[in-house]
Order: C-alpha cells, then structure tokens, then sequence
C-alpha cells in the first residue's frame, strides 16, 4: 500500500461514499488479494523444498497455519490496530473494527472506488504473509505450538503496529513522509530483522554447520520461486490500491513494471556471481535471487523508474548473497536464510526508495540521486525504527514464549524429525536423510 493511500472517513462506516465503487478496481483488488494470498502456499513449497525430508511436511504447516491464525488475528483485532483511529501515530484504535462488526458491507474505502471490506481483505494477506517468512529462518528446531503462539503475539504487537507507524493516516513515519510502497519496511524488515532475533533465542540445528543439510526437493523450491513471482504483481501493483483514477492506474503499471524488471536482473546477478565463485549456476541461487530482487523493489515499486529498478534487483543481489554468506562467517544458523534475504533485502529496498525515487505530481519528492538528500533520510528513520522495534520486540515476545510453552522442539524430536515426531505423517514414504 502506498503512502499516498488517504485515510477512511467516519462517514464511510454509516455507508456513506464520495466516489462510487469502480468494477474495474474492485476486480482488480480482488485479483490481487487472491495473488497475494497465493504468495504463501507458494512460500510453503518454497521453504518446503530447502529443509531435509523429515521436515518437509512441518516447514510447509508453519506457511499454511499463518493463514488460519492470522486470518483470523486480522478480522479480530488487527485491521482494528493497525488502520483504527491513530493514538498519538502509535497504533489505532477504533471499537467499531473489533471483529469488523460495525463496518458496513456497503462502506467504501476513501476515495478509491472500491469496498472497504476489499481493503481489508488485500491488507490481511500482508498480515498473513509476514510470519510465514519468519518461520524460514527458524525452520527444523521450532515447537509447532510455540510457532502458533508467537506468531499471533507478534502480528498483534509488532506488525500491526508498524503497519500503522507506516501506512495508516496519523501513523508517525507515515506523518513524517517515509515511503514503503508495497511493505520493504512493515513486511521484510519487520520479518526479516525479527528472524534473527528469534535465531539468537533458539540457537542453532544440533547438526549445523557440520552435519548433512541437504534440500529435499529442489524443484519445489523452484516451483514456490515462480509462485512467488506471480503473487509479487498483485503484492506490489495491487498495492496502488485500485486503479479508479488515471493517477491511481498509471502507478499500478509502474509498479507492475518495476516489480518485474527487478526480479528479472536480481535473478541473472545472483546467477552470474554464484556461477563465478562456486563454479556453478544453481537452482536454489537463481530462487534466491528471484526472491531479493523481489524484496528489494518492494518499498520502492509505485516510486521509481524501470532503469534504477533494475539496478535496485541487481544490487539486492550483491548484499544479498553476501549476507548469506556471512552466516557461515558469524555462526549463526539462519536455515532458509529469512534475514539474509528479506531483512538486509528489505533494508537496501527501503533506503534505494530515498536514493532513486521519483514521485511525479503536485508533491514531487526527488530522491539522493538528483541531488535531493531529504528522502533518504526519511527512508533511514523508518529502517532504524522498523528494525529497533522489531528486534526488541521479537526478543521480548520469543523470550515470553520460551519461557512458558517453549520455543524449541527437544533433542529427539529433532533428530528423528518433526514430521513424524510432531505431526504423525511423512511428506515422502522413503527413507528419511
């Protein structure tokens, strides 16, 4: 969603509408959201694929149950606070939102042109998406049940409120003027920085680094790279929320643009540089590259130009997979490389918005690269507070949970494996690696 969204009048809760609802744009927020949505299962394979047989089948259960906890989280509580009425630009606050019982089905949002309830809708999927990703870098040693309670304490108290900091009329970096188109900073930073908290509380697999971790099932993986890539056009270019006014469509197609030109070069770069220093193009790097280029253009998709978004996944590439590398270096066991990716991806994205923006119109913001140095401060407040909330946040709420229920699945179970010791099935009938 982008900063230039406006916010939901009163009005439009007793069902009034100053414009009228556009069946073009309510179509297309649909599609979106039903894109967005796909985005998950396609992070369930993609993650699925990376981990060993004997934990295939929990890996992909931690993508699909954020559709179910947090599915539900949004319409209790979360929409509520997230895009309720701003208290102090901290988080919002509205009683009518509880459970979304005093929204009308007739209510609009803004001036877009489409249902309120659509809005919603497309936002939850973010909701959703967001501690799926964290779950990668957690991934073979996390307790199932302790994943479910995290996950719905940390939507609640890290995610809603940065959305609202972020994309909600009142929020406090949304007031100062920080651009996050598509969720850089209330998805991947959030996601991305919060994984390698939880990485420091849960430590690393008892068999990492020395031991045999082997993907399972590369062609999942790249099967969830595609998926993904699919799902990033309704993530980003759904994220000019409707396209009911000339405005409002042009930017959807850049962002359609962008997102694909990002992607595309994040892929060849990180193929190209994996190719000179292993002596090898890989499927996983070119999966992973598919996936940095897509996280970098993110913040940045409705507000720059094709040419520096291919130099934005390009670049995604280079800090990317030195990130990853530097896992081995620092020994730290990100397993599916959650901060690697989405948090240093995230941060690059969101500070290239301050560097190559460009928002034409009325309020025309230039980035560092026409010699304008204000929004990339801008940009670097929000990377600052998105990452110093989230890590202390995640500590505090990891800290709580593996404390009470637990955090970590025991010794046993994870060395006979989660599927069968947790869930009672196997993901393959074959012997387990």
């Amino acid at each position: 969603m982008s900063t230039v969204v406006a916010s939901i009048s009163l009005a439009m809760l007793a069902g009034a509408s100053t414009v009228p609802v556009d069946a073009g744009s309510t179509a297309w927020m649909l599609t979106s959201s039903a894109l967005v949505l796909l985005m998950v299962p396609g992070l369930a394979l993609f993650y699925g694929g990376m981990v060993r047989q004997k934990n295939v089948l929990t890996t992909m259960m931690h993508s699909f149950v954020a559709m179910a906890v947090i599915g539900v989280q949004w319409i209790l509580i979360g929409y509520c606070l997230a895009f309720g009425t701003s208290i102090k630009g901290f988080v919002g606050w509205n009683p009518d939102y509880l459970g979304l019982h005093g929204i009308s089905h007739l209510s609009d949002y803004a001036d877009k042109g489409i249902p309120e309830f659509v809005f919603i809708m497309f936002q939850g999927k973010f909701a959703i998406i967001t501690p799926a990703l964290i779950s990668g870098a957690i991934a073979e040693r996390v307790k199932f049940s302790g994943f479910i309670v995290f996950s719905l304490l940390w939507s609640t108290f890290i995610y809603d409120p940065i959305a609202h900091w972020v994309w909600a009329d009142g929020g406090w970096l949304f007031t100062r003027g920080v651009l996050d188109f598509a969720g850089g900073t209330v998805v991947h930073i959030s996601a991305g920085v919060s994984s390698l908290a939880l990485i420091l509380l849960l430590g690393k697999r008892r068999d990492y680094p020395h031991g045999a971790i082997l993907p399972n099932n590369l062609v999942l993986t790249l099967t969830g790279a595609g998926l993904l890539w699919f799902g990033w056009f309704g993530f980003n270019a759904g994220s000019a929320v409707a396209a009911e006014s000339p405005v409002a469509g042009h930017i959807a197609g850049l962002a359609f643009t962008t997102t694909q030109t990002a992607a595309a070069m994040a892929a060849l770069v990180w193929m190209a540089i994996e190719w000179l220093h292993r002596g090898k193009p890989t499927s996983l790097g070119m999966a992973s590259g598919i996936v940095a280029g897509l996280v970098a253009i993110t913040p940045a998709a409705g507000h720059v130009q094709p040419l520096w978004a291919m130099f934005i996944g390009g670049l995604s590439s280079v800090i990317c997979y030195g990130a990853v590398q530097l896992k081995g270096k620092l020994g730290y066991d990100d397993s599916l490389d959650a901060f690697g990716v989405h948090g240093v991806g995230g941060i690059w994205g969101a500070l290239a918005t301050g560097i190559f923006c460009s928002v034409l119109g009325a309020g025309a913001i230039n980035g560092l690269i026409d010699g304008d140095a204000t929004q990339f401060w801008k940009q670097a407040l929000g990377v600052v507070a998105a990452v110093g909330y989230s890590f202390v946040g995640t500590l505090a709420i990891g800290g709580l949970v593996k404390a009470t229920i637990g955090l970590r699945v025991d010794a046993n179970q994870e060395r006979e494996g989660l599927d069968i010791t947790v869930h009672g099935e196997r993901g393959y009938h074959l012997d387990v690696q």
